[in-house]
């Protein structure tokens, strides 16, 4: 129950945080409200991380088995901006619709092919059939008479 929870949460900090970063992109520019989301992103991971245990050191970053893990702060970087144009080119209702709908089809693939490590998952046409349905929602809410 905690993890639906937490994933709830999730969902609805990333809409207001798309919704802030595009209104500080509207009075800066883009890369410049993304730069200052990603700094001040650092600066609270980095205080959490020293003031809650710190069970590993920063050297155990270099030695994690597939360096290519370590890409997920430019990952995070290319989402701020994609979620900014987006935000501002369809709106945060639209814009999410479709990102939601493209992170579920993406890890579903991931989950179906075992890519980066993931356990692979069996192939269940119910799960095909949730993504179809998201994209027919994204349809029906894009439809204008």
């Amino acid at each position: 129950m905690i993890a639906i929870i937490t994933a709830i949460v999730s969902g609805a900090l990333m809409s207001i945080q798309g919704v802030f970063n595009e209104g500080v992109t509207k009075q800066t520019s883009v890369w410049l409200s993304a730069s200052f989301v990603q700094l001040t992103a650092f600066l609270f991971c980095l205080c959490a991380w020293l003031f809650t245990g710190r069970e590993s050191s920063v050297g155990a970053l270099f030695r994690v088995d597939n360096k290519y893990m370590l890409l997920g702060g430019i990952i995070g970087a290319l989402i701020t901006y994609t979620v900014i144009k987006s935000m501002s080119g369809l709106g945060p209702a639209q814009a999410v619709m479709i990102i939601v709908t493209s992170q579920l089809l993406v890890a579903y693939i991931i989950e179906l092919f075992g890519m980066f490590g993931v356990d692979k998952a069996d192939f269940q046409w119910r799960k095909l059939i949730g993504v179809a349905v998201a994209i027919c929602g994204i349809l029906l809410f894009k439809w204008e008479k």
